[in-house]
């Protein structure tokens, strides 16, 4: 998913701050020396101790983050789930009761809109969650499409009305224990469940963005900083999206906005697993179906030292532009300059020398096999 625009991830401070929009946990942050930073709408916590000690304790232990600004959208009706099929590229017909699925909403085109979580709680209840910058994009969408489909379906945007909390981190499990109404840490992974937390009602499911178990937790604004508050007693660390960035990238997790936007389609960007071009018509479908074999690929870049290729740096082989680079840092834990881009196909291959253009200096490069890290199970 999922939260930047393409001109910088964490644009500078700025006299727009006053117009941003605030999650029920701003205040916290503010008074815990969060920095704060306009971000897709949003004032948004960029760090608090530092991207570094941030990245670990998910790495080795348990972060907190405030994803608020993420879009809640709640879908009931007789048309729902002929409406989402229509407009989602995984399945949805197929999915059990408490499963998270993920997958893309496309253009006719296949140019990807969004990339969000289908939550299906039963017979004609369903929950999306979206990116914030994309918000306002989806809901049109739907309109659209319910319009074309039918209108028996119900739209509830519960943004403003409810906090998201993810917590991440090998030890999460044992940090949620007893916390909410029923036993959340015995959830399958992409499985959620509706219980309690302090006798009022939350939805809490094992998914995350930082490729460490975990759990995202949406409570009313009330409960926000209690349950945060609660969390950081139990021993997790509070992280700012910086952290979450650098998490995403080990994780070879594709971000909207930079892996992923309405010019590049889902099987270009390797999410192929997401797209069930089987499943019957969806938006998209036909366009998918026909892509061409010659078409770019997202791959996986490691660099020689420690310089960072920032997002737009031109990859180059044999004397040639191929591409260029759509994230990359030099990350936490595993200590390399790593990076993402869309380069031709007979360059995607594991082992792939390249050259990457760091502010007018050509760095060496290969082409690494995604993910860069993954979690022991």
């Amino acid at each position: 998913m999922r939260y930047g625009g393409r001109p910088a991830l964490f644009p500078a401070r700025c006299d727009v701050m006053a117009d941003l929009l605030r999650t029920p946990l701003h205040a916290w942050h503010v008074a815990n020396k969060g920095r704060m930073v306009p971000f897709a709408g949003w004032e948004m916590p960029v760090q608090y101790a530092g991207i570094i000690p941030e990245h670990t304790a998910v790495r080795t232990g348990c972060g907190l983050f405030d994803v608020s600004h993420m879009g809640r959208l709640e879908f009931t009706g007789p048309d729902v789930l002929p409406l989402l099929e229509a407009v989602f590229t995984n399945s949805v017909a197929g999915m059990k009761a408490g499963q998270v699925r993920y997958g893309l909403v496309c253009r006719e085109d296949g140019g990807m809109l969004d990339d969000v979580l289908v939550y299906r709680w039963g017979p004609g209840e369903f929950g999306v969650v979206v990116n914030a910058s994309n918000r306002e994009k989806i809901l049109a969408w739907l309109d659209q499409q319910k319009g074309r489909l039918g209108n028996g379906t119900g739209v509830v945007d519960q943004t403003f009305d409810t906090a998201l909390i993810a917590v991440q981190g090998p030890k999460s499990v044992d940090l949620v224990k007893g916390l909410f109404g029923d036993d959340v840490a015995g959830l399958k992974y992409y499985f959620g469940t509706r219980t309690t937390y302090c006798d009022q009602p939350c939805v809490v499911s094992r998914t995350g963005y930082t490729g460490e178990d975990g759990f995202e937790v949406s409570v009313p604004n009330a409960l926000a900083v209690p349950l945060w508050e609660e969390l950081i007693a139990r021993g997790a660390v509070a992280c700012g999206l910086g952290a979450r960035d650098t998490l995403r990238l080990e994780a070879a997790m594709p971000l909207y906005g930079h892996e992923l936007n309405e010019q590049t389609d889902p099987l270009s960007a390797g999410l192929g697993w997401a797209v069930k071009l089987d499943k019957g018509e969806f938006v998209g479908r036909q366009a998918l179906k026909e892509l061409p074999d010659t078409r770019p690929v997202r791959v996986g870049l490691e660099l020689d030292g420690k310089r960072a290729a920032r997002e737009g740096s031109e990859v180059f082989a044999d004397g040639s532009a191929l591409g260029t680079v759509t994230s990359g840092s030099f990350v936490p834990h595993l200590q390399k300059s790593i990076a993402m881009a869309y380069l031709p196909k007979q360059y995607s291959a594991p082992g792939t020398p390249v050259l990457i253009d760091l502010r007018g200096t050509k760095v060496d490069a290969k082409v690494v096999p995604l993910p860069f890290y993954k979690r022991a199970k």
